[in-house]
């Protein structure tokens, strides 16, 4: 098969045994890769109510047919589980250089199923396909477990790994490689840890076969001069995703005291520049990226190293915690690696917990003792190493801000910043409905990147509740989530501009199947479609409460800043919705009709 490794890797940890099948043509056909291929895998081959924790649960890392060759930003890796978080689908994104060696080794996707009877990791060199003992790594962090495997096997192999709250079960784990890339969201790190699996060590040495090697290279020369060309390169080089910060603020986007505000008055601690100057040693990009939006940065104050921190960890342990030291944001982002805990839930949970103390909800009775405040680091620090071990109140929180609120009660749900158990991320958007929609109808959660909507209710009109941004979040979830399926990074498109008509050639270059762009969209509204139907599956009751938006955006004015006053009326929140599930072809209860289920070949399933 062109562009593909053309084999899934089996593991069943439980026997031990380990065999490769050939990937499907039909399921490349369908599902392309990546996202695609583990939500597939996922809904077919994990029976209906397994326990997230549990050994029928299985962990999909997939590789796209961008990965591994030398097109811009072919560097995404996808991981599909059952979430232990939200109890759905989870399907998390992770940057760095795993995927191309997958490929390099042969392999699509790598299906893990079962649990070892003591810690393992996975070791895949080429053909030769091992579990090897974990026990000396067990209880180390992610950080220091990769650079002690990386001297163990050689600085070739690309390891991915969890942290000592994946061991725990933390329902926010996430699986951390290259020392700083993340597979964050939805729980993946604790369903790895659940099977006892400490680590994944991939080299490979195989060629990727591609259909039409001269038209390849001519196109993907073509994408990697428009990026070059591209006006947005020298600053996204420069700041990263860390040049977000002050534009954020500046719209009243920037979350802020567990999402009161959207505005932070300590913002330019955390800038984009004062990072810059502050703390950053070198820039970092991820394989075949032109654009390297990584930052390898030292704190001084702490005497760290670590990659980051990214403007959504600043946004949420910055901002929402009211840090204004880009040190001490960073040396928060190094615990959250090293630990291996996902910073965006990490920072809400910590955020949530300050406020529900603030409020008489708990009390030191309930957190050992400690007074928890905004602004005071050694709040954080304390929550973040306490989460991770499930001790004390660390061990409330660790379950995500939904259950948390449900245990401690007394009105704690108002204040929990989240959609189908999933923490929001760094947009405030009480003055922004279609990013609130987004949120609202993500398919893992509240989580953006499916849908970076914000920038066109600011071009449109910050207050409209209309059916064109009900049509953009839509077409937005089709386009963004397809990168994933491919394994491409979405960044050079976001930040730097360049056409989407590049990449449909590209992918016919490589495959040698002829596919048009909106070929491409079809196949990615049928992954988002069948993203629908687990969670309908897999969750009671699921339907159209679970795409409600959090209480505080509908119910609670924002406090401050250049949207204070604003929110969402709860009415209008149910106007997008019914839009939504109009022009999605599905019912007013949010289940896909049989009508579209044909249009988009699910009626099989």
């Amino acid at each position: 098969m062109f562009g593909y490794g053309g084999r899934i890797l089996r593991v069943d940890l439980t026997t031990g045994r380990t065999w490769a099948e050939p990937m499907p043509e039909e399921l490349a056909r369908d599902y392309l890769g990546g996202r695609g291929v583990g939500a597939y895998l996922l809904y077919r081959e994990v029976p209906q109510g397994t326990d997230p924790l549990s050994p029928a649960n299985r962990l999909y890392v997939s590789a796209g047919p961008f990965s591994g060759l030398l097109v811009p930003g072919a560097g995404k890796c996808d991981v599909a589980c059952k979430s232990p978080l939200t109890g759905g689908y989870a399907g998390a994104s992770v940057g760095g250089m795993l995927s191309a060696e997958m490929k390099y080794a042969g392999y699509d996707t790598v299906a893990i199923q079962g649990a070892a009877a003591k810690p393992v990791y996975l070791f895949i060199d080429d053909d030769r396909v091992e579990l090897r003992d974990a026990t000396p790594y067990w209880g180390q962090g992610s950080l220091t477990t990769e650079q002690a495997l990386k001297k163990a096997l050689g600085d070739d192999f690309q390891i991915a790994t969890i942290g000592p709250a994946g061991e725990a079960g933390v329902s926010f784990a996430c699986i951390s490689h290259d020392f700083g890339r993340q597979a964050g969201r939805g729980g993946v790190g604790a369903v790895m840890g659940s099977k006892k699996l400490k680590a994944i060590a991939v080299r490979g040495s195989r060629s990727i076969p591609v259909a039409d090697l001269p038209r390849y290279r001519e196109r993907a020369r073509a994408l990697y001069a428009a990026c070059k060309a591209s006006p947005g390169l020298e600053a996204w080089q420069r700041y990263g995703t860390a040049g977000v910060t002050t534009w954020a603020n500046e719209i009243g986007a920037f979350p802020t005291r567990n999402f009161s505000s959207g505005y932070f008055e300590g913002h330019p601690g955390l800038s984009g520049e004062t990072m810059r100057q502050a703390i950053v040693v070198t820039d970092k990009a991820c394989f075949g990226c032109p654009s390297p939006c990584g930052k390898y940065s030292f704190s001084k104050k702490h005497g760290v190293h670590v990659e980051g921190p990214e403007y959504e960890t600043t946004a949420l342990i910055g901002g929402d915690c009211a840090l204004g030291n880009i040190e001490d944001v960073a040396y928060a982002n190094y615990l959250c690696d090293e630990l291996g805990l996902d910073t965006i839930s990490a920072g809400n949970a910590v955020a949530f917990a300050i406020e529900c103390f603030q409020r008489g909800i708990i009390g030191t009775e309930d957190t050992g003792g400690l007074t928890l405040r905004f602004g005071d680091p050694d709040t954080v620090f304390t929550l973040l190493r306490q989460i991770a071990a499930r001790e004390g109140i660390g061990a409330v929180l660790a379950q995500g801000v939904k259950q948390a609120a449900a245990t401690w009660g007394k009105g704690a749900e108002a204040y929990a910043v989240q959609v189908k158990g999933m923490e929001m991320s760094g947009y405030e958007s009480r003055n922004a409905p279609a990013m609130l929609l987004a949120y609202m109808t993500c398919d893992v959660g509240a989580h953006h990147n499916r849908a970076w909507a914000i920038t066109y209710d600011i071009a449109v009109g910050r207050d409209a509740i209309t059916s064109d941004k009900v049509a953009k979040v839509i077409e937005l979830q089709h386009i963004r989530p397809l990168f994933d399926t491919l394994g491409a990074c979405r960044l050079q498109w976001v930040e730097l501009s360049v056409d989407l008509s590049h990449y449909a050639p590209i992918l016919e270059a490589i495959t040698g199947v002829p596919r048009s762009w909106q070929d491409l969209l079809h196949i990615s509204e049928r992954i988002w479609n069948l993203t629908r139907l687990y969670w309908l599956r897999e969750v009671p009751g699921f339907g159209r409460a679970w795409d409600a938006p959090p209480e505080r955006m509908w119910r609670e004015p924002v406090a401050s800043g250049p949207t204070a006053g604003k929110l969402v009326a709860r009415a209008d929140a149910e106007r997008l919705l019914d839009m939504y599930y109009q022009q999605r072809g599905w019912d007013s209860d949010g289940r896909p009709t049989p009508a579209k289920l044909a249009e988009l070949g699910l009626d099989r399933l």
